[in-house]
């Protein structure tokens, strides 16, 4: 319970903080960490499938 509620106040400081950033900033950065998700997931798939 207390890793929920320690991860919902980092969500609510990263969104509020995100808030304060112009629009095209923000999404240059969603873009960013999107594209690194993307890839995580293509290695991680990669490497079960190499199993």
């Amino acid at each position: 319970m207390l890793v929920l509620v320690a991860a919902l106040l980092l969500l609510g400081i990263v969104l509020g903080a995100v808030t304060l950033l112009p629009l095209p900033l923000s999404l240059a950065f969603a873009t960013v960490i999107g594209c690194w998700l993307l890839a995580f997931v293509a290695r991680e798939r990669h490497a079960r499938r190499a199993r």
